[in-house]
């Protein structure tokens, strides 16, 4: 069955609009879930994103860390084969100066230099395998979630919020992982290597050169907090462009109709602008890092040459010497500025991370509770014992609802907009749970059967009935993932599309755009008749199925349901009298309760509210 969702009362849709799910900031709907975040760094958060490279851990990482260890000892070697050359070869304390030994130790600064550019080439492509595998499972791991989540945690946010974790928020990650942790650790190993040989080689003057450190560190802390949260008000803001763009898209034709494409772009150009300003000031922010190791790094060269001239004049280190320490200490600084962005950098990560894992932690309101078991092939007998239902909560939207259903039975339900109508077809397939009494399904309680064995013996048919991007050929076959080319076009036939689309460029492989734009809204509707058929569900459900088609191609309609129906248990919520009137057994709806019950003929007789809604219909015709 599809997943296709199922729209809610407009009353129900005003209290949720209501509710504390949101707040109204410059004239429009902003979801709580993108306010800013305000937390100190999450180091466990840290460890469970890295968690994702684990799988590939023993397969690609030891060869990663040779190469990185090779890469850096090499690098570290030249600047002392720099200094030996100087000291030994060119102007060595006794004796003349040494071409041999100055082209030997040029030889094997060159080979060092190969062996350092192998390293590095071979580290950097297997870090990217590694870290475009760790996006594909996180992009994954987060598409697959979310499909599991229950319909209420997408009635709170728009879809370009939910849009944008999976996009944007899960790309910002990519650099991290593809070159981000291993230059860490490579800048880590370089740093340590240098202080440990910069000791080594004298000692005095190391400690004069890490005197600037400990200054560099304490005002690169007082910015980490502020970068953190600018970067996450960047994420919040493109999360809140990415809504309004799904949003205008979705209704271009209302703004167009109303000529507001001024105040649309005047509303967008504001929100960019906005977004750019929160870039500006978490890129500077960004930036500052580089001028400060700049500052600090110009203060250690001042200190390094103003003490080792000292020292060369007492005789205690040689010229050599000093042009390696000035090789190391220019090449420490380097890590420290890497380091420094790469802080940055990792604080753009948890913002990122923090929202996707926000998603991830989501539980699903409405889930197989433990040991649920698959429900048989149903027969279609539906109780609904004093049910009692909430969107929000304290605000019902159907109250203790009695109704039995036979098997094979057609339900109508009508009643004003608001009633509960499309509540109660929620609830037969379980979309939302119910806050009191019971429903079963041939004496099962659908809370103690499993979501697939329900949901896949129940076909829904809207009245904004979704098409997906492909052929009609699929979106008919969706209905049913193995249905063969024959049955799929046997189930056109039976409900009077396979006419029309014949009448297509390419028949049933006639490619259609997104939401079928290319397709009239009857045209649409008939794909979804074909796609429920083709499906077989055991119980039926139309919600307004038949309010799009002109008045011809609902007698072929009608029809067509004739056989749709036969041996099923169906639900038709409409307000057409043609569509209701031969239903076994019609339900009103009034508040969430339902007032009259019976067949057509018995319910005009009563001179009640069902009566009141046809004569109502005849007014306007």
């Amino acid at each position: 069955m599809s997943n296709l969702s199922v729209k809610e009362p407009l009353e129900e849709k005003q209290k949720l609009s209501s509710s504390s799910a949101i707040t109204r900031v410059e004239d429009r709907f902003v979801y709580q879930d993108d306010e800013l975040i305000d937390k100190a760094f999450n180091w466990s958060q840290f460890a469970r994103l890295f968690g994702y490279i684990k799988p590939y851990a023993k397969q690609l990482l030891p060869f990663i860390i040779l190469m990185m260890v090779l890469g850096t000892i090499t690098k570290l070697a030249v600047p002392y084969i720099t200094g030996a050359a100087i000291d030994k070869a060119i102007q060595p304390v006794s004796g003349a100066p040494s071409l041999k030994l100055l082209y030997g130790l040029t030889a094997l600064a060159l080979g060092l230099y190969l062996i350092q550019w192998a390293a590095n080439a071979y580290r950097i492509k297997y870090t990217n395998i590694i870290g475009q595998r760790v996006i594909y499972d996180l992009r994954s791991d987060l598409f697959s979630h979310i499909q599991r989540l229950s319909f209420s945690f997408f009635d709170k946010r728009p879809a370009g919020s939910v849009l944008v974790r999976v996009t944007n928020d899960v790309n910002s990650l990519q650099d991290l992982f593809t070159n981000g942790a291993v230059n860490v650790m490579i800048d880590c190993v370089q740093l340590l290597g240098i202080v440990v040989i910069l000791m080594l080689i004298n000692w005095k003057l190391g400690l004069a050169v890490m005197l600037t450190v400990p200054l560099m560190f304490f005002v690169s802390t007082k910015l980490r907090k502020i970068i953190r949260l600018s970067w996450q008000e960047v994420r919040m803001k493109n999360s809140r462009i990415n809504s309004h763009l799904n949003e205008s898209i979705q209704g271009i034709r209302v703004t167009q109709a109303y000529t507001q494409e001024k105040e649309n772009m005047k509303y967008f150009d504001n929100m960019n602008a906005s977004s750019k300003k929160s870039w500006d000031k978490a890129s500077a922010l960004n930036q500052s890092f580089g001028p400060l190791i700049e500052i600090t790094g110009g203060l250690g060269s001042m200190i390094l040459f103003w003490y080792g001239a000292t020292l060369i004049a007492s005789g205690e280190i040689m010229i050599g010497t000093l042009v390696a320490f000035a090789s190391y200490v220019g090449n420490f600084w380097d890590p420290i500025n890497r380091l420094g962005n790469m802080y940055n950098q990792l604080l753009v990560a948890m913002a990122s991370s923090e929202r996707i894992f926000e998603f991830m932690d989501e539980k699903p309101s409405v889930a197989d509770k433990p040991g649920a078991q698959p429900i048989p092939r149903i027969n279609g007998d539906i109780v609904f014992d004093k049910v009692t239902f909430e969107y929000v909560a304290n605000r019902p939207a159907l109250r203790e609802i009695d109704l039995h259903v036979t098997a094979g039975q057609s339900i109508a339900l009508v009643g004003h907009t608001g009633s509960g109508k499309s509540t109660i077809i929620n609830l037969i397939s379980r979309f939302y749970d119910i806050k009191n009494g019971t429903i079963k399904i041939d004496g099962y309680d659908i809370r103690d059967v499993t979501l697939e064995s329900l949901r896949g013996q129940i076909s829904i048919v809207l009245q904004d009935t979704f098409i997906f991007s492909g052929t009609i050929r699929d979106n008919i076959r969706f209905g049913r993932l193995d249905a063969t080319d024959e049955e799929v076009e046997n189930a056109a036939k039976a409900v009077h599309a396979h006419v029309y689309i014949e009448k297509l460029p390419k028949g049933y492989d006639t490619e259609v755009e997104e939401r079928g734009n290319v397709l009239s809204m009857g045209q649409r509707q008939l794909l979804s008749f074909a796609r429920a058929l083709l499906a077989d569900p055991r119980i039926l459900i139309l919600d307004e199925a038949t309010a799009s088609i002109d008045t011809e191609t609902e007698l072929r309609i009608q029809e067509a349901l004739k056989v749709l129906l036969q041996g099923r248990t169906s639900f038709i919520v409409a307000h057409r009298l043609s569509t209701i009137r031969h239903a076994d057994h019609i339900v009103v709806l009034d508040h969430g309760q339902i007032k009259e019950e019976g067949t057509h003929a018995e319910l005009i007789q009563k001179q009640g509210i069902y009566n009141g809604l046809i004569e109502a219909q005849f007014r306007f015709l």
